[in-house]
């Protein structure tokens, strides 16, 4: 069996692709994402059309690089770290077991950007194609429900925490804390109806 090395990103790529999503921040900032344009990107970037594309295909690859960033997407998990009953001191000092909703930066980066009203629907969608195929299995072993019954409660679950959030405006402070508090012993009380 051959092994296949992973292609080693040079320091150039990444400084480019950096200054992309920067100045994709900026825009968002600036206007809402409905009015980014390539040329505007590239402008604020001070790189040309060919450059952008040679690392991104469009604009919405920059804004799914950037949400990952953002929702500090995992790239891998164990069901059983989605298990939150860890606690909430553990699970705000090690925020990528939160639920994806719930996982939020401390920064005002991305607050415009998860607060744009033409992007919620996509986030959400983008949130759920992610965190799916971990999730849903890791529900099913908790609640022993089917997979269809499980896609519900994860698309309810999805829904709610992002809109919970919102309504903080993406902010962690006491009453974020409190209400996350109170969504997961929500949850954990939901998942013990369905094993009883």
């Amino acid at each position: 069996m051959i092994a296949i090395k992973a292609k080693k990103i040079d320091r150039r790529t990444l400084f480019t692709r950096q200054a992309i999503k920067d100045a994709f921040i900026t825009l968002v900032k600036q206007d809402s994402y409905a009015h980014i344009t390539v040329t505007a990107l590239c402008r604020e970037a001070e790189i040309t059309r060919s450059t952008f594309y040679l690392h991104y295909d469009s604009i919405t690859a920059v804004l799914n690089e950037v949400l990952d960033e953002a929702l500090q997407l995992p790239t891998q998990h164990e069901p059983s770290e989605l298990d939150t009953q860890l606690g909430f001191d553990y699970l705000k000092e090690n925020e990528s077991l939160i639920p994806a909703c719930q996982r939020i930066g401390d920064s005002d980066k991305y607050q415009e950007l998860l607060m744009d009203p033409d992007l919620s629907d996509y986030i959400v969608g983008h949130i759920m194609a992610h965190e799916r195929e971990r999730v849903i299995p890791a529900l099913q072993q908790k609640t022993g429900l089917s997979r269809e019954d499980t896609e519900t409660l994860f698309l309810y679950m999805i829904h709610g925490s992002f809109a919970v959030n919102r309504a903080h405006k993406f902010v962690k402070d006491p009453k974020w804390s409190h209400d996350v508090q109170l969504l997961n012993r929500f949850t954990n009380a939901g998942y013990k109806t369905f094993k009883d």
